[in-house]
């Protein structure tokens, strides 16, 4: 069985940023998926668990009420390892394209007075929330994203290097 890109990527070196996780076509579309990448894989702490889910709540709002991409907006949500978010939208662009979007919207937490959908009604787990926490996340992303707005390694992936074996096929591969 192939091994999916997302673990192609070396986890041991990737930084917080913003990546082209992959690229789908859809006969003449194309659909994109970001990593939205908070922390450093098993290195720091993941993002507290209510923390991420008011910032899925919260980001997840912003991005679908802007007014130059709520239609090109898919998905908004959650890594399973909570490092980070998976943003999938129409069309096929770079990553440093996301820049301004995703740091509008990191910086407009700090503004929020409630997250959004959290009654019982509209949320599966409404009292599992920390807005305080979830400030402090997005402030922390996005001062990270301000000072490193010209370094390249927060839009490309590190490449894991994997072994061939004598036919040519990656060994996990074979």
């Amino acid at each position: 069985m192939e091994l999916i890109k997302s673990f192609s990527v070396d986890h041991t070196r990737i930084v917080p940023g913003i990546f082209v996780s992959r690229v789908d076509k859809l006969g003449e579309y194309s659909v994109t998926t970001y990593d939205v990448r908070l922390k450093r894989p098993n290195r720091e702490p993941v993002v507290d668990v209510a923390a991420m889910h008011s910032l899925e709540h919260i980001i997840a709002t912003y991005l679908r009420n802007d007014p130059e991409w709520k239609d090109e907006v898919i998905y908004w949500g959650p890594m399973g390892c909570l490092t980070g978010f998976y943003l999938i939208l129409k069309g096929d662009r770079p990553s440093e394209a996301l820049f301004g979007l995703l740091q509008r919207a990191f910086r407009s937490v700090d503004g929020v007075k409630e997250v959004p959908g959290t009654a019982p009604e509209n949320c599966g787990y409404y009292r599992m929330h920390n807005l305080d926490m979830a400030k402090w996340y997005a402030k922390e992303f996005a001062d990270y994203l301000d000072e490193n707005e010209k370094n390249g390694d927060i839009f490309e992936y590190p490449k894991t290097d994997r072994l061939l074996t004598g036919d040519g096929k990656h060994f996990y591969d074979s």
